[in-house]
């Protein structure tokens, strides 16, 4: 019964909204307590409170996306293509992994000019950037590049990391970044991938659209994950 269908779908994404907002209050608390823990130099507590809020933040960062698919899915997210200053968008959504990125010593090289403007829809590009830098901080060993450019009239942006990198069969098969089954080894649904995928795809410009790309190498030897927007 379509009626019902509807108003199941609509309650799952009303859940889904509360429960970021939930989650998002216990973030705070633990931080809170994490940096406390710091100060008292309480070392391991600190350290396990970390990966604690770092699952914490990367389950924020998932309802984010299932909302935002869901509505793209409904054609009711409200796309907004706008210029934007991209370093902002980038500082933006560094602020909200930054947090996480201390807690493992991670540092951060950017580089994006100042006066760099693009056409986009901010609020996607964000959970773009944000679904990276969690991969990168999951990954990485101890550093995290994050540059953009415009090249032959796009914009690209990438976040690279110096870890292993990308496995090789997932470069070789284009149709495996984007697969969403669930991986029960790794704990991969590719969720992530495929926001990003959708998120790219609404950004057009004539014939060209936005797109999704990876590889291994980059400015560290590690994996790097772009975004190229028309």
């Amino acid at each position: 019964m379509p009626d019902d269908d509807i108003s199941f779908n609509d309650l799952i994404a009303s859940s889904i909204h509360d429960m970021k907002n939930s989650l998002n209050m216990q973030i705070c608390a633990l931080e809170k307590i994490a940096l406390q823990c710091r100060q008292q130099g309480d070392v391991q507590a600190f350290d396990s409170l970390g990966e604690v809020i770092q699952q914490a933040n990367g389950m924020t960062s998932n309802l984010v996306q299932l909302l935002s698919l869901y509505k793209l899915g409904k054609d009711i997210y409200p796309v907004e293509l706008a210029e934007h200053s991209v370093r902002q968008v980038i500082d933006d959504a560094l602020l909200q992994n930054r947090s996480m990125l201390e807690f493992r010593g991670i540092s951060v090289e950017i580089l994006c000019d100042e006066d760099l403007y693009w056409y986009l829809d901010r609020d996607l590009i964000s959970g773009v950037l944000i679904n990276a830098l969690n991969n990168a901080y999951n990954y990485t060993q101890d550093k995290v590049h994050i540059w953009a450019a415009v090249r032959d009239g796009c914009l690209e942006l990438w976040v690279e990391d110096n870890g292993p990198g990308y496995p090789q069969a997932l470069l070789e098969d284009p149709d495996a970044q984007v697969d969403m089954s669930s991986n029960f080894t790794n704990g991969s649904t590719g969720l992530g991938v495929y926001f990003s995928r959708q998120a790219a795809s609404v950004h057009k410009n004539g014939a060209r659209q936005g797109v999704v790309v990876i590889h291994n190498g980059g400015s560290y030897g590690g994996g790097c994950f772009g975004v190229r927007l028309p």
